[in-house]
């Protein structure tokens, strides 16, 4: 079973819904022996760091999680916050993150800058910098939607799997075996999140 991971955190139900348009049945749940029978995992989230891993911690998902990622290798997407959360930490709150990729989370910093604002909203492209089957047969001209004012600094190049230019490159999607995260919303991407999404499914 697809497994929505519910930390309490918003944009649950767009993600169910759009699994739903591409055939596939999931399920929204912060329950531990759901999680555990899961066969994927989906970390979305949208809001603070710190809230994101308070919650995690208060629902006492983290053992569960790290298990099911890390000792069973259950494949993970973490989306936007969720990409966030895999790292060590952020210098947008104080709390440590998962730590499953060796990473910290950094805040968009433009000096007088016009036409770049914070936070980064709309649609932008992503350059690929290796083959991963969450891209297989994607459509050649993707785009995504990103609503973000921190990014994902990797410490180990080979995690970094696409970029994306918003006045500076910054790492837009990950890898690490079976952990994968997407800056962008793919639940918000029509077409394109769509395939990343079934590729996900299908794929890992």
């Amino acid at each position: 079973m697809i497994t929505i991971v519910d930390y309490k955190t918003g944009n649950l139900g767009s993600i169910q819904n759009i699994l739903k348009r591409i055939g596939e049945n999931s399920v929204v749940t912060s329950d531990k022996d759901e999680i555990a029978r899961a066969s994927k995992l989906i970390l979305p989230g949208v809001g603070a760091f710190d809230t994101g891993m308070r919650n995690l911690t208060e629902l006492g998902l983290i053992d569960i999680l790290s298990k099911k990622v890390i000792v069973e290798k259950t494949p993970v997407l973490g989306i936007c916050l969720g990409m966030q959360l895999l790292s060590g930490g952020s210098e947008e709150g104080s709390m440590p993150g998962l730590g499953w990729i060796d990473a910290e989370i950094v805040r968009f910093r433009f000096k007088d800058s016009i036409e770049y604002k914070i936070p980064h909203i709309g649609w932008n492209f992503i350059r690929q910098h290796k083959t991963s089957r969450l891209f297989d047969n994607m459509y050649s001209d993707a785009r995504f939607y990103f609503v973000h004012s921190y990014f994902f600094r990797a410490n180990d190049m080979e995690d970094i799997l696409t970029s994306t230019t918003y006045e500076i490159e910054f790492t837009s999607a990950v890898e690490r075996g079976n952990i994968l995260g997407v800056q962008f919303h793919p639940e918000k991407s029509h077409k394109f999140g769509m395939k990343l999404l079934k590729n996900f499914v299908d794929l890992y």
